[in-house]
């Protein structure tokens, strides 16, 4: 439990500095969509991978109330999900190739794993001083 206590803040967590690292992949790529997708697909997709990111750190925030910190992993558990759609849908429109659509899906698989294994086990997340000796 050592490991989770060392936690200074969101930043710290590697789901996080994944999270966000996709989310600026995702944005720099989105750049080369066409002009028509602007207020659509371009949006949605930045949005949704944004979204992980600024979840998983409100999560961070709360985690002293466990029902809450599931909550918003569980929110950025579905913005990844979301993302990984509209990643299928700019591969298939042929914005993405397909090894940059697989290296995304797969960094986005990754964070689906680590929320999950995190909302297993709230409690190690729960920061020192409220731990009940």
């Amino acid at each position: 439990m050592a490991e989770y206590q060392q936690l200074k803040g969101h930043r710290d967590l590697k789901v996080y500095q994944l999270a966000y690292k996709l989310a600026m992949d995702i944005f720099n790529i989105s750049k080369l969509f066409p002009k028509e997708e602007k207020y659509s697909l371009t949006d949605q997709i930045r949005r949704s991978s944004r979204s992980i990111a600024a979840n998983i750190a409100e999560g961070f925030r709360k985690r002293q109330y466990p029902k809450m910190f599931v909550s918003k992993l569980a929110d950025a558990d579905g913005e990844a999900t979301e993302t990984q759609v509209w990643l299928d849908i700019a591969r298939d429109c042929e914005y993405l190739s397909p090894q940059i659509h697989a290296e995304l899906v797969k960094g986005y698989e990754e964070v689906g794993k680590m929320l999950g294994s995190m909302m297993s086990m709230p409690e190690k997340f729960v920061p020192r001083n409220l731990h009940r000796e």
